[in-house]
């Protein structure tokens, strides 16, 4: 890792990352607080409708900006979507209304669509040798898992100290540092693309994944990725407390497990990544991911004594096998898109990969209340497989051609 950091574009650019991160953190944790403060009771629902909104920025909008802005600087569009998130978050502790929460969240998450794939897209430009960039994804990796376990944290002892609205500071700061880091970095210049068509370059991400049987089997990997991280994400709290009745420090608790695996896996990755190829890595951490899945419902069976270590064994295999997918996948678009295509490919996959979170995401909630949370993980571990299935058959193998 350290050879990586010692390129000191990437070093500047991974250090913008890491304080977007924390401040997006601290976002989190202070709009959680602010919808109570607005909504009280109803603050689940609001909380629910935002993310509902994040998902749809996410999905919507990352490739019509990255077909708007294919001509733009791009550390000119790093930097203003850094200062419309701070902005926004200077907003947020003015909020009196319910609207308001929802107008300011779309705008935010809309510059995080712009940002995220435009971020992704420079790395492999700055870091060319693919053995640094798959370095640079497991470093990527580690800053995502970290900041679920630190900003919550760090949260925690602000507010014994502060009102959730000097939180939204914090989140001003992270971006401000961030805007700041990238203006500091010097970025390979853009190569010219060919003029187009405004419909060529929203539909240009789509097209090159269409293209690519490996991106078509990212596609869907990135559904079975998608399973199991609603089952964690939507029903850790409902099975810990409600099913099994323990205490909230559990709730963190078995979230920090989950992350721990997910770690693990990115630090060990890019030495798998030395000797083996990216399919058989992917396509294994999918099948981790839906029999861990199916280990989540059987263990949900088992006496409270026995259920609760062996969910936090399952929930860091989850980890694990998202990881797994994760760290990996950007090394395909990397190869697949030529250097004009991969902003708009990096974009189609963010909003891709959303879109299946916009399914199974309310499909893990809805089920959970309907159906109870080991018939759902059963559910979503049919989701997984067909994610793996899909990949299967659509990821062969190339057999070398007979002379």
């Amino acid at each position: 890792m350290r050879e990586v950091l010692a390129n000191r574009a990437y070093a500047q650019l991974f250090s913008a990352q890491v304080v977007a991160l924390v401040g997006t953190g601290l976002l989190t944790v202070a709009l959680g607080l602010l919808a109570y403060d607005v909504a009280g009771a109803d603050a689940g629902v609001v909380l629910g409708i935002a993310l509902t909104i994040k998902m749809v920025a996410y999905v919507g909008v990352a490739p019509v900006v990255s077909a708007l802005t294919s001509r733009v600087p791009r550390k000119a569009l790093l930097v203003t979507a850094d200062v419309v998130r701070a902005l926004v978050a200077l907003s947020l502790p003015f909020v009196t209304e319910v609207w308001q929460v929802y107008a300011l969240v779309f705008v935010l998450q809309s510059a995080s669509a712009t940002f995220t794939p435009a971020f992704q897209a420079i790395i492999p430009e700055v870091l060319p040798d693919e053995r640094q960039y798959t370095r640079a994804l497991s470093l990527s990796r580690l800053a995502y898992d970290l900041e679920a376990l630190v900003s919550p944290a760090l949260a925690a002892a602000l507010l014994t100290v502060v009102t959730f609205h000097e939180l939204f500071v914090g989140t001003v700061v992270g971006f401000v540092a961030s805007a700041l880091l990238v203006l500091a970095t010097a970025l390979p210049a853009r190569v010219a693309a060919a003029p187009s068509s405004f419909v060529d370059r929203l539909t240009r991400g789509v097209r090159v994944f269409w293209r690519e049987r490996e991106l078509r089997a990212l596609l869907a990997l990135d559904l079975a990725v998608a399973a199991p991280t609603a089952m964690v994400i939507v029903n850790t709290v409902v099975l810990v407390q409600g099913d099994l009745g323990r205490a909230q420090t559990d709730v963190a608790l078995l979230l920090a497990t989950y992350g721990a695996g997910s770690m693990l896996v990115a630090l060990a990755v890019p030495r798998v990544l030395d000797r083996i190829p990216d399919r058989p890595v992917m396509l294994a951490g999918a099948a981790v991911v839906a029999l861990g899945l199916v280990a989540a419902a059987a263990a949900q069976t088992l006496p409270d004594a026995v259920a609760w270590p062996t969910l936090v064994a399952v929930w860091v295999v989850l980890g694990a096998g998202n990881a797994g997918i994760l760290t990996a996948g950007p090394r395909l678009i990397r190869r697949a898109a030529s250097l004009d295509e991969r902003p708009a490919a990096f974009a189609a996959q963010f909003s891709l990969s959303h879109a299946c979170y916009l399914v199974t995401y309310p499909l893990a909630g809805v089920l959970g209340a309907a159906i109870g949370l080991p018939t759902t993980a059963l559910v979503l571990a049919g989701i997984a497989a067909l994610g793996l299935a899909l990949a299967t058959v659509t990821w062969r193998m190339r057999v070398p051609a007979q002379v």
